[in-house]
């Protein structure tokens, strides 16, 4: 079970990431913005391949996942006066490659003493070939040119095709792609729940039956239509469920429809505690459900909006002052209740699913920075004053956000293994 339960664990969590990176990706590559690395994880590589521009990683720590878009941060590679490099050209004498160190291993590579160097906007360098020291030359640098450190070769990244050299709609769009992916995400998971299992109606008769419930052991069935109970008309499902819940242990009469006959059965709801401790009657039956491609669409987007509402209103909690550690739940938290649901069969799992994607997209959109909600509040600003923020303030807050939700983490993960195993 152990076994299954991580395999459940991995395969919820890398979706949930996978496609809110991917919205990310898809839109910051729309932009034309190079987008270097796609990663699910962090920490160590354990397996990579790239396609096209863009390195697709899986990382050793499943803890999140992130997008390496060019010009978020700054260029971890320069080239400044007195470098010495190695340059391998293309078939049109242009730059191809700038090779920073181990410039033994490229034999046809062209040795310079850099003079000036401007990869970003001129795309050129100017500089003393090996053995011409008397005479400057200058090279024009390729769009699609590489760094070559250490053997690996690093996309050089030009001005327009690095994050803040677009428009903020358009910065706007790809930070809020990730999000929005995971809304979309739950919605499409609980239409296809709704499709397969069928959508929940609110007429007064009844849905499946319980294995050895009180319902079916008095000869009730599914499809029965409740007509009455204890002589009050039932008009919904709503009203059976409250006729059972306000019996326990009593006896209680109900006035069935079948097949166009009509009938008497008597049933004892049995005695259960609700999560509030309260004594209500349960016997064992599950709301009705019709099935159809139109009210699935509707079943995905109902439910998603309850979801949303609710999450919502715990985070209101939160802020409110209402606050108990116990309402949120770190990487152990989640597993524990993949563990739980894992065990109650596939359907509550993928419903689960949606309630994390949902979850995880509405805390993304907190105005937290590090978060996508910080920076889509520093882009908002940034579109407000027409100009943006100081890269040295916003890195700053960026940072103390970043330590403030590694703290909270710690926090949230020793309450969850306190809760759970001590």
């Amino acid at each position: 079970m152990f076994v299954n339960t991580v395999i459940a664990f991995i395969i919820i969590f890398g979706t949930l990431v996978f496609f809110h990176e991917l919205g990310h990706l898809l839109l910051a590559q729309r932009a034309g913005i190079l987008c270097r690395e796609f990663a699910i994880g962090f920490g160590p590589k354990i397996f990579s391949f790239k396609k096209n521009e863009t390195v697709y990683t899986i990382r050793l720590l499943p803890v999140g996942g992130f997008v390496r878009m060019a010009g978020e941060d700054p260029e971890m590679i320069e080239v400044k006066p007195g470098y010495t490099v190695g340059l391998l050209f293309n078939k049109d004498d242009e730059v191809e490659k700038v090779i920073i160190n181990q410039k033994e291993k490229y034999p046809d590579a062209l040795i310079v003493e850099v003079e000036t160097a401007d990869l970003e906007h001129e795309m050129k360098i100017t500089g003393y070939e090996q053995g011409k020291e008397d005479e400057l030359s200058g090279f024009t640098v390729s769009q699609t040119s590489f760094f070559i450190v250490d053997g690996e070769e690093v996309q050089i990244a030009p001005y327009n095709r690095q994050f803040g050299s677009k428009p903020v709609w358009q910065r706007i769009k790809a930070i809020a792609a990730g999000p929005i992916m995971n809304f979309i995400l739950a919605y499409v998971i609980l239409v296809m729940l709704g499709f397969i299992q069928g959508v929940p109606s609110n007429q007064p008769e009844l849905g499946k039956l319980t294995d050895n419930g009180r319902a079916a052991a008095a000869g009730l069935k599914e499809g029965d239509y409740i007509q009455s109970i204890n002589g009050e008309k039932m008009r919904s499902w709503t009203d059976i469920v409250t006729a059972v819940k306000d019996n326990p242990g009593k006896k209680i009469d109900v006035a069935v429809k079948r097949d166009g006959k009509s009938f008497h059965i008597s049933v004892t709801p049995e005695a259960v505690k609700d999560e509030n401790k309260k004594t209500i009657g349960r016997f064992g039956s599950y709301a009705p459900t019709e099935k159809g491609l139109l009210s699935s669409f509707s079943y995905g987007a109902v439910t998603a909006f309850t979801i949303a509402k609710e999450v919502l209103t715990t985070f209101g909690n939160l802020i409110t002052g209402q606050f108990n550690l116990n309402m949120l739940a770190g990487p152990v938290g989640i597993y524990d209740m993949t563990d739980q649901v894992a065990k109650t069969g596939i359907i509550n799992l993928l419903r689960f699913a949606a309630f994390l994607s949902i979850n995880l997209g509405i805390v993304n959109l907190l105005p937290i920075p590090a978060l996508d909600g910080g920076r889509l509040l520093f882009l908002f600003i940034e579109a407000i004053r027409g100009k943006p923020i100081n890269r040295d303030k916003e890195a700053f807050v960026v940072f103390i956000g970043v330590a403030f939700l590694m703290l909270l983490m710690l926090v949230v993960t020793w309450n969850d293994i306190q809760r759970l195993f001590l």
